[in-house]
C-alpha cells in the first residue's frame, strides 16, 4: 500500500486525479489520506467521487472511503485498466442535479483507456463550463491535439453544454486503447519553441439566452484581438441546455503548439467584460512567448512520466500545481521530473521499469 499525503503542496484534487490515474495504470493500491486539505471545503466533492467511481469501475478496484466530504481513501485495483462502453453521470453520484466537472472526470480515466488493450467510449454527463476547473473546449482544442503528438488517440465530441449549478452536459469521449503491452505506447514530447501564430478562433457560446448576447462576445473579443495585431474569427453559438449560461472560449494555434483561455457569464457582467477577460489572458500568454501555457504544464507532466522517451517543455509559468503534481508522480517511482525555475523549462525522464 502506497501512502499518499492528500495536502501536499496546493493541496487540491490534481494529487488525488493523478494518483487514481497511476494507481490503475501500475495496479499499486494506494491510501489517500487528507484529501484537497487546502481547499474551503476539505475532502470529495462530487465530482472527484464520480472520478473515483469511474476509474474504479474501468480497474474493477476496491474502495473505501468513496464519500462525499471525505478526506480519506483506499483504492485497490483488482485488474488492469478494461476497454468499454462507459457512462458516468455526476447526477447519479449524488441523486440530483449537479454540475460537477466532467472534464475533470474526463482527465483521470484519458491515460488509463489510452493504454488499456481495445477501444473504448465513454460518454460524461454533468458541467461542461464551470470556474476552477478546464472547460471541455480546452480539452477538445488544445490538451488532446497536444497528447496526439505523443500517441495518444482520444477525440470528444459535445452533446449538451453544462453550466453551473445545474449542469445537464453531455459528451462523448472516444480512446483507441495502446494494447495493453507493458512498454509504452507513448513518445516523448519536445516544446521548446511554439513557432510563429498560425491562427486565434473562438466560440462565444450561450444556451437558454437572447442570441445577441454570444454576438456581442464575438464582435468585442474579435475587435480587441484586431487592436492587437491579430485576426480572429469567433464564432457566435446559440446552442441547448437545461438553463441559462455564457461563455467565451479563445483558442490560439501556433507551428508547434497550442494554448486556449476562456471566461464564463455572471449574472451583472456585461458580455463584453466576459470577451476581455478571456482575450486579456490570451494577449498575456502571446506576449510571453513559451510554447505551453500554465495550464497545460501540469497536465503533460502525467504523459511524459508514462512516455518511453525524455520529454522537455518551456512553460510560461512554474506554478503549485505544476510542482505538486510533480511530487505525485514521484510516489510512484515513474519518472524523474527535473524543474529549471530559471529557464522555465520540465524535463521529464522515464525511470527503468524493466
Amino acid at each position: 500500500m502506497l501512502y499518499i499525503d492528500g495536502s501536499y503542496g496546493e493541496g487540491g484534487g490534481q494529487i488525488l486525479r493523478t494518483s487514481l490515474s497511476l494507481a490503475a495504470i501500475t495496479g499499486q493500491p494506494i491510501r489517500i489520506d487528507r484529501i484537497r486539505a487546502g481547499r474551503k471545503k476539505p475532502g470529495l466533492a462530487i465530482q472527484h467521487l464520480t472520478a473515483v467511481r469511474a476509474i474504479a469501475a474501468i480497474c474493477q478496484a476496491q474502495v473505501q472511503g468513496d464519500a462525499v466530504g471525505s478526506t480519506k481513501l483506499e483504492f485497490i485495483p483488482a485488474s488492469p485498466p478494461q476497454a468499454g462502453h462507459y457512462t458516468f453521470d455526476v447526477a447519479q453520484t449524488t441523486g440530483a442535479g449537479s454540475a460537477g466537472a466532467v472534464t475533470l472526470i474526463l482527465q483521470t480515466i484519458l491515460l488509463p483507456l489510452a493504454l488499456a488493450a481495445g477501444d473504448s467510449v465513454v460518454t460524461l454527463k454533468g458541467g461542461t463550463h464551470l470556474p476552477w476547473s478546464p472547460p471541455i473546449l480546452y480539452i477538445e482544442q488544445v490538451y488532446l491535439p497536444t497528447l496526439r503528438k505523443m500517441g495518444v488517440q482520444a477525440q470528444v465530441q459535445v452533446r449538451a453544454w453544462g453550466w453551473y449549478p445545474r449542469g445537464g452536459g453531455e459528451v462523448e469521449l472516444r480512446v483507441t486503447g495502446g494494447g495493453g503491452n507493458v512498454a509504452s505506447p507513448l513518445s516523448g514530447l519536445q516544446l521548446l519553441e511554439r513557432g510563429a501564430l498560425q491562427q486565434v478562433r473562438g466560440l462565444a457560446i450561450v444556451t437558454e439566452l437572447p442570441s445577441h448576447i454570444p454576438q456581442r462576445m464575438a464582435m468585442r473579443a474579435e475587435n480587441l484581438l484586431q487592436q492587437a495585431d491579430l485576426k480572429a474569427q469567433v464564432q457566435p453559438v446559440r446552442s441547448r441546455g437545461v438553463g441559462p449560461g455564457a461563455g467565451i472560449f479563445l483558442t490560439a494555434e501556433y507551428e508547434y503548439s497550442r494554448t486556449g483561455f476562456g471566461a464564463l457569464g455572471e449574472l451583472g457582467v456585461p458580455a463584453e467584460r466576459v470577451s476581455e477577460i478571456a482575450t486579456e489572458e490570451l494577449l498575456e500568454f502571446h506576449a510571453n512567448g513559451a510554447p505551453v501555457d500554465q495550464f497545460l504544464a501540469d497536465q503533460l507532466l502525467l504523459p511524459t512520466a508514462l512516455a518511453s522517451e525524455v520529454s522537455q517543455y518551456r512553460v510560461a509559468e512554474i506554478s503549485t500545481h505544476l510542482t505538486t503534481n510533480a511530487w505525485a508522480i514521484a510516489q510512484f517511482g515513474r519518472a524523474l521530473i527535473e524543474i529549471d525555475k530559471d529557464n522555465q523549462l520540465v524535463t521529464v525522464a522515464p525511470t527503468d521499469r524493466s
